[in-house]
């Protein structure tokens, strides 16, 4: 068990390594009460819109992009944009997820405009633009993150979503997406963000061509800014799909999803809420990980690209989110970015 305060890096890959797996579970499961002791699971209804595919990152676990100039590569008109927003809004969605690839024929101008668009016209919350993005607008203008993120902010950017952060070692990252932003930048953007009052949340996907020890770099890597500025609302980890990709690898399965999940609630003592994957791992491993750590169920994911692009097609309703909380033994509630319950 967990004595004396903080697990340090040596003891969490101790547990990691050797923990039985139900014990880390339960272990998992007891802190997570400890911060949420009503028996309730949250969801959000949201939306993930792609604004484009196109991307000169190149990363090998990508299936989602296309290069310039490619006959399947898109730029969502606004006719599009609005379509999307406005089924969202029928369907009861209050966040939309806005995201593409690094697009070096659009200025940063574009995406204040589309903010500046959605704003004037809808009453919805935008979760837009991961790190790597903001880092690419920052180089492509020859502007500083901060002048980046402040022109986003008063174009009607609300919070910045975790993508792009894979794992935040630069070894690894030099071998699946050498062209993406380094880990101090992914920081950097976060520490700005949070900084400028914008809550994010963080991600990991795991199982490429990492080693295990990397996941829990990446894990304190996290917990040090969230003690310097602790404006992430939420961890989510999520296994790497490998279908459609340049990484022959096997899927990460359920044992190794359930550590993974189990050992982030542990060294994240001061993230209040982590989120199950059911997109890569489906609904019902998605359930066994409420009994792992998380309290979150994510989002109903009216529409799903990125994933989809690697294959995997998981869906869920409104009321298959409920029922499937429910049968956990707990109670499903909506939420909004912040985690306020609506």
């Amino acid at each position: 068990m967990i004595e004396n305060g903080r697990l340090d890096l040596d003891q969490a890959w101790d547990l990691y390594s050797n923990a039985d797996f139900h014990t880390l579970g339960t272990m998992a499961h007891e802190v997570r009460l400890k911060k949420h002791s009503q028996p309730l699971v949250t969801y959000i209804v949201d939306r993930n819109i792609n604004y484009s595919n196109v991307c000169v990152c190149g990363c090998r676990f990508c299936a989602f992009f296309r290069p310039p100039g490619h006959s399947e590569s898109f730029v969502l008109n606004r006719a599009e944009l609005s379509e999307k927003i406005e089924e969202t809004l029928r369907l009861g969605g209050t966040q939309i997820l806005l995201q593409g690839g690094h697009h070096p024929g659009l200025p940063l101008s574009f995406y204040e405009e589309m903010l500046s668009f959605i704003k004037s016209r809808y009453s919805i919350h935008m979760h837009a633009f991961s790190p790597p993005e903001i880092v690419f607008f920052s180089r492509l203008e020859g502007i500083g993150i901060a002048e980046v993120i402040s022109r986003l902010r008063v174009a009607g950017l609300d919070s910045i979503p975790g993508g792009g952060a894979e794992i935040l070692v630069d070894s690894v990252r030099a071998r699946v997406s050498p062209r993406k932003c380094s880990t101090s930048e992914w920081l950097s953007v976060m520490e700005e963000a949070h900084a400028q009052g914008l809550r994010t949340t963080a991600t990991m996907m795991f199982g490429h061509e990492e080693a295990p020890r990397d996941r829990l770099v990446h894990l304190f890597a996290l917990r040090d800014l969230q003690d310097r500025t602790g404006g992430f609302t939420a961890f989510i980890p999520w296994a790497f799909q490998p279908q459609n990709t340049a990484i022959p690898r096997e899927t990460e399965g359920a044992v190794s999803y359930l550590r993974l999940l189990a050992i982030s609630r542990l060294v994240l003592d001061n993230f209040d809420n982590i989120q199950a994957s059911w997109v890569t791992m489906g609904p019902k491993i998605a359930q066994l990980a409420l009994f792992f750590g998380a309290n979150d169920f994510g989002s109903t994911m009216i529409e799903e690209n990125v994933v989809a692009a690697a294959g995997v097609r998981f869906r869920l309703s409104i009321e298959e989110i409920c029922r499937i909380i429910q049968s956990a033994g707990f109670e499903p509630r909506r939420r909004n970015m912040a985690y306020e319950l609506i």
